[in-house]
């Protein structure tokens, strides 16, 4: 009877499993059903993910790396929103897909950490250490990289920013409105700011303001001088000669630029200065060194 029972368990499992890859066999999602009545939607949707497909370990996985992946970021002190700096940097994966790399790295990591553990025979605590460090590290890793490049792109768009506020500034003083020197800056840019203004163009058609698209611009951003633009290219329909506001606004960025450039100058060259004081302080040690010992020997009777 125990065997009848475990044999019975087996063919229904291997039964659901087989099942599940034949295409008649699934169900198809509800948003799938329902997509060939939306406007455009098509008839031909997506096949459901089988139970052993990437897709359906995506769908079980996913909530669990984001919950713990969230978590231990902000015991790391990452307080930023996962979703804000990808959409900042315009990355092609979601939130889920990311931490779920990261997971995966955490995993070689634990991995790689335990393999050294066991190959240097080291103590239960060194061991645990080895593991949890190397977990930790191919967890920051990751994100690391994600903080690096949102960074790089806000120091971009900081560095482009006096260029584009020029420009925009001479096209409103010659006659062009808000949303055509928007979509000409757009459609011509071919920088970071550029790929953010038409991401900004897009949710214009799309039906948001000219104005609330480029505040949700300013806050996805998070730059200092970006905020202060679009608090002058709100006044839109109420001043009078914007663009010479827009002129003076970028005057100002480009000041600020100037000073954040000095101030990089400045502490490249103290850097500069730290091996030649090494340099010059290392022997002039070594020659007080030799008298003061000499001396010392003459003291003691040696």
């Amino acid at each position: 009877m125990r065997t009848a029972v475990l044999s019975g368990l087996a063919l229904w499992v291997g039964a659901t499993l087989l099942l599940s890859e034949v295409r008649w066999f699934q169900r198809r999602p509800l948003a799938d059903r329902l997509r060939i009545y939306s406007p455009g939607g098509s008839s031909a949707s997506r096949a459901p993910a089988g139970i052993l497909s990437v897709g359906s370990f995506q769908e079980v996985i996913g909530p669990l790396a984001s919950s713990i992946g969230g978590r231990v970021a902000r015991l790391a002190g990452i307080d930023e929103a996962l979703d804000v700096r990808l959409e900042r940097i315009h990355a092609d994966i979601d939130p889920v897909t990311f931490r779920i790399r990261q997971l995966g790295w955490t995993g070689v990591g634990f991995a790689a950490g335990a393999a050294a553990a066991v190959l240097l025979r080291l103590a239960p605590v060194a061991g645990l250490g080895a593991v949890l460090g190397g977990a930790s590290l191919g967890f920051l890793l990751v994100e690391q990289r994600l903080a690096s490049r949102s960074a790089v792109w806000q120091q971009r768009v900081f560095l482009e920013l006096p260029v584009v506020a020029e420009q925009l500034g001479m096209l409103l003083s010659a006659g062009y409105s808000l949303g055509a020197g928007l979509n000409r800056l757009a459609n011509r840019g071919a920088g970071a700011i550029g790929q953010d203004l038409r991401r900004v163009v897009g949710r214009v058609r799309q039906g948001l303001g000219e104005v609330e698209a480029l505040r949700e611009w300013a806050a996805l951003v998070d730059v200092d001088g970006v905020e202060r633009l679009v608090a002058v290219l709100a006044l839109n329909r109420e001043a009078g000669d914007l663009g010479r506001l827009i002129s003076d606004e970028a005057r100002s960025i480009r000041r600020d630029v100037q000073r954040e450039l000095v101030e990089t100058i400045e502490r490249r060259s103290q850097l500069v200065w730290i091996p030649v004081t090494v340099a010059t302080l290392v022997p002039g040690v070594l020659f007080m060194a030799v008298p003061f010992i000499e001396a010392l020997k003459v003291f003691s009777g040696e």
